[in-house]
C-alpha cells in the first residue's frame, strides 16, 4: 500500500505544483509548500463514515499541531466519493463537522475532485478544472492562516474571475500539455 500512496501524493504533489502554484490558481500556496507546511495524507477510507472519521482525526491534529509545522492538509481519499455528486453531497456533512464547537470555527475545507463541477457549468467548462485535482480531495485550512493570506493579499476576492480567465487562455489544449490527468 506504501507504494500506492506514495504514487497518489507524487500526482497531488505534482498537480499541486504545475496547476495550483505553476497557474498560480491559489496565490497562498507557494509559501506552505516551500516550507514544507503541507501534509499529504491518503485516506484508506472505504465508506463516508470513515472518511469522516479520518476528517476528525486530522482537524484535532491541526489542531494540536503549531501552524509552522503543519499549517495545511490535503486528505486524499482515492476509495471513496469518486463520483463528484456523491463527493458534493457529503461537503454538507463536512460542513457540520467542521462547525463542531470543539474546532471553534479554527477551519475551513476546500473540495477538491477529478470531476470537479461548479454550479451552472457544464462538466467539460475550462473553469471546472481550477478544482480539478488528481483524486477527491478534502484541503483543511486553518482560518487563522486563510485571513493572513488574504489581508497579505491586494484584491484577494478577484481571485476566482483571474483563474477563470487564466484557465480560459490556457484552454483544454493548454491544461493537456501540462500534462495532468484530472480523470484518474
Amino acid at each position: 500500500m506504501t507504494t500506492q500512496n506514495d504514487a497518489i501524493i507524487a500526482a497531488t504533489r505534482t498537480w499541486l505544483e504545475k496547476a495550483v502554484i505553476g497557474l498560480n490558481l491559489c496565490p497562498f500556496a507557494k509559501a506552505v509548500q516551500v516550507k514544507k507546511q503541507i501534509r499529504y495524507v491518503v485516506s484508506a477510507a472505504a465508506t463516508p463514515e470513515a472518511l469522516l472519521e479520518e476528517l476528525l482525526s486530522e482537524l484535532r491534529l491541526l489542531q494540536d499541531t503549531d501552524a509552522e509545522k503543519i499549517d495545511t492538509t490535503l486528505l486524499i481519499h482515492p476509495h471513496v466519493f469518486t463520483d463528484f455528486l456523491d463527493f458534493n453531497d457529503f461537503f454538507d456533512t463536512v460542513d457540520i463537522a467542521v462547525a463542531e464547537p470543539e474546532f471553534n470555527d479554527e477551519f475551513q475545507v476546500a473540495t477538491l475532485h477529478p470531476q470537479y463541477q461548479f454550479a451552472g457549468t457544464q462538466p467539460d467548462d475550462i473553469e471546472n478544472y481550477t478544482n480539478r485535482s488528481p483524486y477527491p480531495t478534502l484541503h483543511l485550512l486553518r482560518e487563522a492562516s486563510v485571513d493572513k493570506a488574504v489581508e497579505a493579499f491586494p484584491d484577494a476576492d478577484q481571485i476566482p474571475e483571474r483563474n477563470i480567465a487564466t484557465m480560459e487562455k490556457l484552454g483544454h489544449d493548454g491544461w493537456a500539455k501540462l500534462g495532468l490527468n484530472s480523470e484518474k
